[in-house]
């Protein structure tokens, strides 16, 4: 994996953006991986965390708002073989596309899903996201929002996905270790990342973070799915587990559907559609 600064361009992000920690974060990881850039797809949704798209070499494409993951799907699908990589926003993800996130998780693909959790959609200047705290106030709710917050943590990890684990911007070491784990992990894989917006989220900064989160302890059993959804609750009480809450092994959703025992790249292409044709001509 090459440098991804090509030509002293970079992504047009805020100074102090938490993005910047996840750049470092992937690219770190892919990196140490030894991926090669032709064995690596990644979609990337709408908004700050989209501007990584033209920063990675390897293959990548931007999904319509919210359906990046159903592009990942249908890469894996077609080609079992390449790492595939979704990388949005908490409302991208958790908003316009949490019914794509949500039967992602039931089918278990084996995709990765990295996610930018700031609580606001900061490209569009700060308009409050799914996991904003009930109250969070922003110019599209100057009166406070009044739904609870989406919890990705427990939603994943209720619905199927096979792993599940969180990350926060201000700790790339850590980071680092979690993208490799969770991308190397044959299953549904989320990385939910912590990740502050200095200009439009004046509540969750890098200061709260540090103080509200923790890192799991050594002996903690990543398999106990009951004790993984209880750390997923810690949220309503402002602490913020890091680490890998859920880990299992389990077939993938292509290793269930006989019709794609192979991938279909790897299928010798159709092209006589002359018999299916013919009674519409």
């Amino acid at each position: 994996m090459s440098d991804l600064s090509f030509d002293g361009y970079a992504p047009t992000w805020c100074p102090g953006c938490g993005d910047w920690g996840i750049r470092v974060g992937i690219k770190s990881a892919l990196e140490q991986l030894g991926f090669d850039p032709s064995t690596l797809f990644i979609s990337f949704d709408i908004g700050c965390s989209g501007n990584m798209n033209d920063f990675i070499n390897g293959y990548a494409m931007h999904g319509l708002h919210g359906r990046s993951i159903p592009t990942a799907v249908g890469m894996k699908c077609a080609h079992h073989d390449m790492n595939t990589i979704v990388i949005g926003g908490d409302g991208g993800i958790y908003g316009e596309g949490g019914n794509h996130f949500l039967h992602a998780c039931r089918g278990n693909h084996d995709i990765t899903v990295i996610v930018h959790d700031n609580m606001v959609y900061g490209l569009t200047t700060g308009q409050v996201a799914p996991t904003a705290k009930k109250g969070f106030k922003s110019k599209s709710t100057p009166q406070g929002i009044i739904e609870v917050p989406v919890n990705p943590l427990a939603l994943a990890i209720t619905q199927g996905a096979s792993f599940v684990a969180q990350g926060f911007a201000g700790d790339a070491r850590s980071l680092i270790e979690i993208i490799k784990a969770a991308v190397t992990h044959k299953g549904f894989s989320l990385v939910n990342i912590l990740q502050p917006c200095v200009t439009f989220n004046k509540i969750n900064t890098y200061q709260y973070y540090l103080k509200n989160t923790y890192k799991l302890p050594e002996d903690y059993k990543s398999g106990d799915k009951k004790e993984a959804i209880a750390k997923s609750m810690e949220v309503h009480e402002e602490k913020y587990p890091l680490g890998i809450l859920y880990r299992e092994e389990k077939p993938v959703y292509h290793e269930n559907i006989p019709q794609l025992e192979a991938p279909l790249v790897t299928r010798a292409r159709f092209t006589d559609f002359e018999p299916f044709t013919s009674s519409f001509v």
